[in-house]
């Protein structure tokens, strides 16, 4: 797993980030989703190092990254507050521009910093979500029969006190995936209370600041201004959800490609050959200039 890789903590502004990072060629960050940590790119990490610098991390909150202070409102563990984590890691690993892609709750993050720093940002791949204001204006009773997680894990404490008492069962115990080394870090993120509180802190902050600046993006007509590669796993349920979900990313990105991965939700786990296929002919396509 991850053979060749560098693995350390780096510290950041206000946090400090669980990475590794391996390979030779233009710089690429993964970032994982939820309840997952950096452990859910190990194999396709080192299919993508073939052609690129590849760097994973734990975001903060996250598996064995520090965990933010808890405020009102919920801002250390906003989408904007882990993309500068971003951009800092990634300026201290010597790469003040690459490309990012992120999954379920990292694409979130992923997005936010191609919002914010498109400077630093070359391409983006968003993995099995739209935006969450989007999301959010979309919600009926579907969306919330299927995403009621959302809402649950929105509110202060009894998520937390549900999922620790037996976090197996809430997360479904091992998936059948993941090898010895893979689930004991993944089995040891849902069993911590700091982690556990790490991650629904990210879906509180989703319905607070996160909301507030995707609405203040759109307001001002700020747009994703790099190539945008858009892939949602063919059996789970976005498409069906929202149909085209093309046509929601060109209402927030200027230029989008994609389409699905058959697979389960957890892409990078499940289907990691056709995965890495996709990012690498994608990342592969000419950088913009600066």
């Amino acid at each position: 797993m991850f053979a060749g890789f560098t693995h350390q903590k780096i510290a950041v502004t206000n946090a400090t980030l669980n990475v590794r990072y391996g390979g030779d060629g233009p710089p690429v960050l993964l970032l994982h989703g939820h309840p997952r940590t950096h452990m859910t790119w190990s194999k396709v990490a080192p299919l993508l190092a073939q052609h690129f610098t590849v760097v994973c991390l734990d975001l903060r909150g996250f598996g064995d990254s520090s965990k933010p202070a808890d405020t009102p409102d919920h801002a250390g563990s906003a989408k904007r507050a882990k993309a500068q984590d971003c951009i800092e890691l990634m300026q201290a690993l010597g790469f003040p521009r690459f490309a990012i892609a992120g999954h379920d709750r990292g694409s979130y993050t992923a997005y936010r910093a191609a919002l914010d720093h498109p400077q630093a940002i070359t391409h983006l791949a968003v993995l099995d979500c739209v935006p969450i204001l989007e999301a959010l204006e979309r919600c009926n009773e579907k969306f919330a029969r299927q995403w009621y997680h959302w809402f649950f894990f929105a509110q202060k404490a009894k998520p937390e006190r549900a999922i620790l008492a037996d976090p197996d069962a809430w997360y479904g115990g091992r998936p059948p995936q993941m090898n010895d080394e893979e689930y004991a870090g993944f089995h040891r993120a849902i069993h911590d209370p700091a982690t556990v509180h790490g991650m629904l802190e990210d879906y509180r902050a989703g319905f607070t600041l996160d909301r507030e600046h995707e609405a203040a993006d759109r307001a001002a007509g700020r747009r994703i201004l790099c190539p945008t590669l858009c892939l949602w796993s063919e059996h789970d349920d976005l498409a069906d959800l929202y149909g085209d979900v093309l046509a929601i990313w060109r209402t927030w990105a200027n230029e989008v490609q994609g389409g699905p991965i058959a697979s389960g939700h957890h892409m990078a786990e499940e289907a990691p050959q056709a995965l890495a296929q996709a990012l690498t002919a994608f990342l592969l396509e000419k950088e913009r200039p600066a």
